[in-house]
């Protein structure tokens, strides 16, 4: 991808380890403690900037500015008035993309060119749901009632909102929380992850610059045992949004019985890829591989189970093992990085341990499994892309998520089998399938139980059509007028008229 500006120039005006504050009620504030925490660069451990450590203190004053604005001036914007706030962001986020993107590159390691491609969907987003923020509406229903009694629902919105999010795409995360915000009339407090703070905090930037009222959209930077559990137990919020792990998710949904608060999940996954006989193997093996090691493997929807029929296993394998060895590994500041850091040493230890016990499990290591050291990688946290064969499902690399550039390859014989064992999960968040038969496609999407399955490619998301998982990997929807409903009561209305 050839750029036409210069990211590193571009990176050196953005973030100078200055201290950047964070947003509630329209004002930029540090913490009420006075803590603060450093944002690294994943790719050189070099300090970006200092963000407030955000505590209950300043949960709670977030949430006090959300609940002012939620019931004062928000309540009286008509739905094209918040669509024309939801326009202006998105204007403002083009003038800006570079902008977000490099800063989104230097705040987790994905590759610019990565980041830079992720415009459309964004701004495909906030144009979305500013459509639907006029096209949100009740239904006039015959009831059944003796007499003259008219009976109709209103969609209301269900108040504060928080908004709990990943360090993985912060630009996109902040948005699909934010945006069905605006266009159903709640206010938000969000919360972004504590390894990337940064790029939210721009976003709220852009908000006030596009005349989002004072309190409507907040952000706290802090840590998810302090602010983001505050967030979560909080009695004056009325809807929890979180995207992340599992395990986190449990304790969210836990916390939101306080006040019976409404909770949406998108957690964890361990995605199957089903590659047939049939399938076009030029095609497959570089989606199958990127469906992986794409943002180092950070990614929720990250195919890392893949089965291969029998038939075609030994080549197919192969040839995504020398796929994984011809990518270019770096920092993401630079254009021609295809494979970026992971987010820090702790996540990056993790799954050099999960390398180690497919090893001592006896899976067979084809590609990569080493951590990357040299002049080009000191300070930063990178792992080579990674090919394991001889897989077995009860391997621990073939059962848990790894959240790392790691592939667990697996022959079947059958589809039946295949479909078992790819279903011989907790998680239900996404899978792929590779066939030129459209029957067999449509047999296997219909089997497999995962929230979203793409046939012969992968990674597709679109603001129109509904993103979530099933079982362990979460409930509710993102994306779509499901979306929208997630921030919507429903009040139904009865008037006698004789």
């Amino acid at each position: 991808m050839t750029l036409n500006f210069d990211p590193r120039a571009k990176a050196t005006a953005l973030y100078h380890g200055e201290f950047r504050p964070m947003f509630v009620g329209g004002k930029w504030v540090p913490a009420r403690s006075g803590h603060e925490m450093q944002a690294l660069n994943p790719a050189t451990g070099e300090v970006l900037a200092t963000v407030p450590r955000g505590s209950a203190a300043d949960i709670d004053a977030a949430v006090a500015a959300a609940r002012t604005a939620f019931e004062g001036p928000w309540s009286k914007f008509s739905p094209y008035e918040r669509q024309c706030v939801l326009l202006r962001i998105a204007d403002l986020f083009e003038t800006h993309w570079e902008e977000l993107s490099v800063s989104d590159t230097l705040d987790m390691g994905l590759p610019i060119t990565r980041t830079l491609a992720n415009r459309r969907r964004v701004i495909g987003m906030l144009r979305f749901y500013a459509g639907m923020a006029t096209a949100l509406h009740g239904e006039s229903i015959d009831n059944s009632i003796p007499g003259e009694i008219v009976s109709f629902t209103r969609r209301e919105p269900v108040g504060v909102v928080g908004a709990i999010i990943p360090w993985n795409a912060p630009t996109a995360a902040s948005i699909w929380k934010i945006a069905p915000a605006l266009a159903t009339g709640c206010t938000i407090v969000l919360k972004p992850s504590e390894d990337a703070s940064l790029t939210p905090l721009l976003i709220a930037r852009l908000m006030q610059e596009a005349g989002v009222p004072d309190g409507v959209v907040n952000v706290v930077t802090g840590t998810g045992a302090e602010a983001g559990a505050r967030l979560a137990e909080h009695p004056d919020v009325n809807k929890i949004v979180f995207t992340g792990s599992t395990l986190t998710g449990q304790a969210i949904a836990r916390a939101g019985v306080t006040n019976l608060k409404r909770v949406s999940l998108e957690l964890g996954g361990k995605s199957p890829i089903i590659v047939c006989r049939d399938a076009d193997i030029d095609k497959a093996v570089p989606v199958a591989a990127m469906a992986v090691f794409v943002h180092s493997g950070q990614i929720c929807i990250a195919g890392s189970r893949l089965f291969v029929a029998r038939e075609i296993h030994d080549e197919f394998v192969r040839r995504v093992a020398e796929f994984a060895g011809r990518l270019r590994i770096g920092h993401g500041i630079e254009a021609e990085t295809e494979i970026g850091p992971l987010i820090n040493a702790r996540q990056a230890g993790k799954v050099v341990d999960y390398i180690k016990a497919g090893s001592d499990e006896g899976a067979e290591l084809i590609a990569g499994g080493s951590r990357l050291t040299g002049d080009l990688y000191d300070g930063g946290n990178f792992i080579a892309p990674t090919v394991f064969g001889a897989v077995s499902d009860k391997m621990t690399i073939a059962r848990e998520e790894i959240f790392g550039p790691v592939i667990s390859a697996m022959p079947f014989d059958t589809l039946d089998e295949a479909v078992a064992r790819a279903n011989a999960t907790p998680y239900g968040l996404a899978a792929g399938i590779f066939t030129s038969h459209l029957g067999t496609a449509h047999k296997l999407a219909r089997r497999i139980k995962a929230g979203s399955v793409w046939v012969n490619m992968y990674h597709a998301i679109d603001p129109a059509v509904p993103f979530g998982g099933m079982r362990m990997s979460g409930y509710g929807r993102e994306g779509g007028i499901e979306h929208l409903h997630e921030y919507l009561e429903t009040k139904s209305i009865w008037i006698q008229t004789d």
